[in-house]
């Protein structure tokens, strides 16, 4: 009897064996999963953190590039000769100007925003504040300090000084209160101050000022930007031709240049430079003639149509 007994606990225990064996496969399945998903979220937070010190990597990067650059750039100036031109410091030209305050901002050019500021001994200043984000002014501005600093006329606007510090880079040239021609030329309240004599006498002062820079001075200048806008006028309203940021020097033996990049004012740019590239003193000649018509008519390039074509002045002459 003891035998039948041992066999009935054998099947017992071989059907608890069966029983208790799905659940065992169940955990272990869930086991299996779960550092599945351990393993994903692991690879996934390394790729998160991978991307993201890759970014921090190139940023760095990029970041100490500008900077070099800038420091680059920087030194160049500050090491340009300041002989003929004095380098003043940032921290008077914040005094002059009251940390460039808005109520002192006389207006807005190409490259950056001009202040009204007085220097200690009375004497007032105009600052051009070179925008830190263009390039292309920096080239500008060191292009203006060595050939302004060069050039002396009457009816050329005088640069009194410059400044390269920090990330600032600053032109300090003579106040002039009335600004520039085209305040007055085309506002219909003003322009009643230009009478036909003072119109004669800025048309002759601007002639004066392109000969100087074509012939008379030492450096061949071609400006490629006259217009209204960069004639400033005196207490007396006798002209000067500013902004000088896109002048350039011609050797004695060159008549003509081919560039490859425009850059000027459309409607006062000469056909052959808005189409081929080439400029010249001609080019300023162009301007200089369509600034007369706009002094004469008292109206501006580009708003005047011709009445039996119905086109501007430029796509006149370009027809």
């Amino acid at each position: 009897m003891v035998r039948p007994r041992n066999r009935l606990v054998g099947h017992r225990r071989l059907l608890g064996t069966s029983t208790s064996s799905p659940a065992g496969g169940e955990a272990a399945q869930e086991d299996h999963g779960s550092s599945q998903n351990a393993m994903k979220i692991m690879v996934s937070v390394l790729v998160v953190v991978i991307f993201c010190t890759l970014l921090y990597c190139v940023y760095c990067w990029r970041w100490r590039k500008r900077n070099a650059v800038r420091r680059t750039e920087t030194e160049s100036l500050r090491r340009m000769s300041s002989s003929e031109l004095p380098l003043m410091d940032l921290a008077s030209i914040h005094a002059a100007t009251g940390n460039f305050s808005t109520a002192n901002k006389l207006g807005e050019g190409g490259f950056g925003p001009v202040y009204r500021g007085v220097l200690p001994g009375g004497v007032e200043i105009a600052v051009k504040r070179l925008s830190a984000r263009s390039r292309q002014g920096a080239e500008e501005f060191r292009n203006e300090v060595e050939l302004i600093a060069k050039l002396q006329h009457r009816n050329l606007v005088r640069l009194m000084g410059w400044c390269a510090e920090h990330d600032e880079k600053l032109l300090v040239y003579e106040y002039l209160p009335n600004r520039s021609l085209d305040a007055f030329l085309f506002d219909s309240r003003m322009s009643a101050q230009l009478d036909w004599s003072t119109r004669h006498n800025i048309i002759l002062g601007v002639a004066r000022g392109l000969l100087y820079l074509h012939e008379d001075s030492l450096l061949k200048v071609v400006h490629r930007d006259l217009k209204a806008s960069n004639v400033l006028l005196d207490n007396k309203m006798n002209p000067k031709i500013s902004d000088f940021g896109l002048a350039r020097i011609f050797k004695e033996e060159c008549n003509a240049v081919n560039t490859g990049r425009v850059v000027g004012t459309y409607g006062y740019m000469a056909p052959e430079f808005v189409m081929e590239g080439v400029f010249s003193v001609k080019s300023d000649v162009f301007g200089f003639g369509v600034l007369l018509l706009e002094i004469l008519s008292g109206q501006r390039n580009g708003i005047v149509y011709l009445d039996e074509h119905q086109q501007s002045l430029i796509q006149d002459i370009c027809g």
